[in-house]
């Protein structure tokens, strides 16, 4: 009896910990390390305007498009996982909605989107499920949830898709049991995030990688008394010092292609250095330049761009 009693216990201890073993392997695998690079980084403002929920999951007859959870989740992880870089200024979704409605109202035809990029998102697939596999001594359950996230990257100077792609993510939770000694497990939620945070983290990269790649651009506000004023400022990573290059922009035309409008590159006509940075938020700060190379119509300051000196 004593020989079978350890036996027994030695059964239950392996299977806990398998349990234990299994569960940690599944959080280790779906942990991101946040990778902060230090040096000089002009940051991109990226707003994200809207993530939704494609699916069924969860839409019952009380379901509110607006307030739903598993959107708002996937917002918050992909907002936490680009703010981590460093390398953005976020905009919160009422920035978007208030430029546009002062765009409406002011009449304008084109809206004022205040973003270098926007995000687009949404959850295409969600499903969970249980495996089981049974034995004559022991009993194994293993919960599955898989999920697909979708993302859009628009370039709001040009209105371009620069970037679309679908990532799939999954986690699963095993508990098994021996001789009906030995860990289980109920219904685990965290799942859930877990399997949208995996597939949201496969599409990080790429969409820091697609606005990084990009020149970082500015643009000229208004000149006074001969004072140049720029858009940008500390927040955005610009210094006293720093010098820019000043591009004219290049023509517009039509694709026959696609039939989109699109701007030819522009010729470089000057270089210009930081003197003076002021605001008091991204959306109010401005900087004043000089040239120390070349020079610009001052009547006509909306045909230029400044563009970072790579």
């Amino acid at each position: 009896m004593k020989k079978i009693f350890v036996l027994l216990f030695i059964l239950s201890f392996v299977a806990v910990t398998l349990t234990e073993a299994q569960v940690k392997k599944t959080q280790l695998e779906l942990q991101e390390p946040s990778h902060v690079e230090t040096g000089k980084v002009l940051k991109r403002k990226v707003a994200i305007a809207r993530f939704s929920n494609e699916t069924q999951y969860g839409k019952g007859i009380f379901y509110d498009k607006e307030n739903d959870p598993m959107a708002k989740q996937a917002l918050d992880i992909l907002t936490t996982r680009l703010a981590a870089t460093g390398k953005f200024i976020l905009l919160e979704r009422s920035d978007i909605d208030k430029a546009m409605l002062e765009t409406q109202e002011a009449d304008i035809k084109r809206p004022e989107v205040p973003a270098d990029y926007i995000i687009v998102g949404s959850i295409t697939q969600f499903g969970r499920k249980n495996v089981g596999d049974v034995n004559l001594i022991s009993r194994a359950k293993t919960q599955i949830v898989e999920a697909a996230v979708s993302i859009r990257l628009i370039d709001v100077a040009s209105g371009q898709i620069i970037y679309s792609e679908e990532a799939k993510g999954s986690a699963e939770m095993k508990s098994k049991t021996t001789l009906g000694i030995g860990g289980s497990a109920d219904f685990d939620a965290t799942l859930s995030d877990k399997a949208i945070s995996a597939a949201i983290s496969q599409l990080t990269e790429n969409i820091i990688n697609n606005c990084m790649d990009r020149p970082w651009r500015a643009y000229f506000l208004t000149v006074d008394e001969g004072i140049f004023y720029v858009s940008g400022g500390k927040s955005q990573g610009l210094n006293i010092d720093d010098i820019f290059v000043v591009r004219e922009k290049g023509k517009s035309v039509k694709n026959p292609q696609t039939g989109m409008i699109m701007e030819l590159p522009g010729k470089t006509v000057g270089k210009i250095k930081i003197t003076f940075t002021g605001g008091d938020s991204s959306d109010s700060e401005f900087s004043t330049v000089e040239f120390i190379e070349g020079h610009i119509d001052e009547t006509q300051l909306s045909k230029y761009y400044i563009e970072e000196n790579k």
